[in-house]
C-alpha cells in the first residue's frame, strides 16, 4: 500500500474534480481580470513600480517561509536597481541577496525560456553560494545523492512529515517534470502553476532550497499564464501569511494513496484569490503616489526631498518625522527640519498632532486626500 503519493501506481498522472476546480478557477480569473483592469489606467512607470514591490515581497516572503530573514532594504534596493529604477535606500547589498533576487527575476522576466537542469542548478547556486546551509555542507548545483525526509521535532522525537522520492530516481523524475513543464502543446494556466509547485516539492530534488525553488517555478508558470514579465500579486507573501495551512495541505495531499490533487488545487486557487485581493493595497499606494506627483507637478523639490518623498509614498518606512528624515538622509536634525519646513510651506506636508519633539507629518496626496505614512516604527539606528 502506498504511503506517499509518489508511490502510487498512477504517479505522476495527477487527477482532480474538474467541475469543482473550474469553479475555483473562475473566481480567480474574475479577480485577476479586475486587477488587470485597474492596472490598465496607470502608466508604464507606475506599473514598473508595482512590479518592483511585488518582486521584493516575493523574495522576502519566500525566504521567510523557510525561516531565512533577509534585509528588506537590501532586497528592495537590489530589485529596483536590476529593474532600472531609482534605488530607495543607499545600502550595500550582500552577495546572497543579489543571488536570490537574480533567481526570482530570472524566473519571472525570462518566463518564455525553457526550464532546464542547468537553469535550476544556477538557481540553487544563487541560494547557497558558499556550499552550506548554516554550518551544514550541502551539494550545490546538483541533485541530491541521499534520502530526503521532511521532519520536525527535537532530536530523538522527530516526526516525519514526508519522505521524498529515492535519490536514484531523481534524475528520471526531473526529466519527466521538465518535459511536462516545457511542453509547448499544453496551454499555460494558473493550474499549471499549482501543479508545478506540488510536483516539484514532491520530488524534492535538492539537499535544501526545494521550497524556494518550487515557488520560483510556480511564479514562472504564473508569468506564462499572464504572458507578462511583470508580477502584480505575490503568492509567496500570501503563503507566508497562511504558512501553517500551506504545510498542512502539502503534507496531507502528498501522503495520499492516489494522485487526486483536488484539495491542493482548491487551496492554491483560494490562496491566489487572497493574494490578488491583497495586491489592491499595493496598487492603491501606487495610484496615490502618481496622484501626488501630478498634484505637485509645479512644486520645486530638491534631489533629497524628491528621494525621501518617493520612499514614504512607497510605504517603505514608518512615520514621517524630523528624526526619521535625518536618519534616512544621514543629515543633521537641523537640516531635516529645514527640508520639512520648506515642504510644509509649499503645501506638500501638513504637521499632525503630537509631542513637540515628535511631531509627525501627513502628505497632501491631492486636494482631498492626506496620506499618513506608517507603520509607526522608527528607522533602525
Amino acid at each position: 500500500m502506498a504511503k506517499y503519493i509518489h508511490q502510487s501506481k498512477q504517479w505522476p498522472h495527477f487527477t482532480w474534480d474538474k467541475q469543482v476546480v473550474s469553479d475555483g478557477l473562475a473566481k480567480v480569473n474574475k479577480s485577476s481580470g479586475f486587477l488587470m483592469g485597474r492596472l490598465s489606467v496607470i502608466g508604464f512607470d507606475a506599473r514598473l513600480s508595482a512590479d518592483s514591490e511585488i518582486v521584493s515581497h516575493d523574495v522576502l516572503a519566500s525566504s521567510e517561509i523557510e525561516g531565512v530573514l533577509l534585509n528588506p532594504k537590501q532586497v528592495r534596493s537590489s530589485v529596483a536597481r536590476k529593474l532600472g529604477l531609482e534605488e530607495p535606500y543607499d545600502v550595500v547589498t550582500s552577495h546572497y541577496v543579489e543571488g536570490v533576487v537574480d533567481m526570482m527575476l530570472d524566473a519571472t522576466k525570462n518566463y518564455q525560456q525553457p526550464l532546464t537542469h542547468d537553469r535550476l542548478f544556477s538557481w540553487h547556486n544563487c541560494l547557497f553560494p558558499y556550499g552550506k546551509n548554516g554550518y551544514t555542507k550541502i551539494d550545490v548545483a546538483k541533485y541530491r545523492m541521499g534520502e530526503m525526509k521532511v521532519v520536525s521535532g527535537n532530536f530523538g522525537r522527530e516526526k516525519v512529515h514526508y519522505e521524498a522520492i529515492p535519490a536514484t530516481r531523481v534524475l528520471d523524475e526531473m526529466n519527466l517534470f521538465l518535459d511536462w513543464f516545457n511542453d509547448s502543446s499544453s496551454e499555460p494556466s494558473y493550474l499549471k502553476s499549482a501543479i508545478a509547485h506540488f510536483w516539484f516539492v514532491c520530488i524534492h530534488p535538492f539537499d535544501d532550497g526545494n521550497g524556494r525553488i518550487g515557488r520560483a517555478i510556480a511564479d514562472m508558470a504564473l508569468s506564462q499564464a499572464d504572458n507578462s514579465s511583470m508580477r502584480y500579486f505575490s503568492m509567496s507573501r500570501q503563503i507566508s501569511k497562511d504558512k501553517n495551512s500551506y504545510y498542512r495541505i502539502l503534507e496531507h495531499v502528498s501522503r495520499q494513496e492516489d494522485t487526486d490533487i483536488t484539495e491542493w488545487l482548491l487551496w492554491y486557487l483560494d490562496c491566489m484569490l487572497r493574494a490578488i485581493d491583497a495586491s489592491d493595497e499595493i496598487l492603491s499606494r501606487i495610484l496615490q503616489k502618481a496622484s501626488f506627483w501630478q498634484t505637485h507637478d509645479k512644486v520645486s523639490f530638491s534631489e533629497r526631498q524628491n528621494k525621501v518623498m518617493n520612499i514614504y509614498l512607497d510605504g517603505y518606512i514608518g512615520k514621517l518625522t524630523v528624526k526619521n528624515w535625518a536618519k534616512l538622509c544621514k543629515v543633521s536634525v537641523d537640516t531635516a527640519e529645514r527640508d520639512i519646513r520648506d515642504l510644509v510651506n509649499k503645501g506638500v506636508l501638513e504637521p499632525q498632532q503630537g509631542r513637540v519633539r515628535d511631531v509627525f507629518y501627513g502628505i497632501r496626496c491631492d486636494e482631498n486626500t492626506l496620506c499618513i505614512p506608517g507603520p509607526t516604527e522608527d528607522l533602525e539606528e
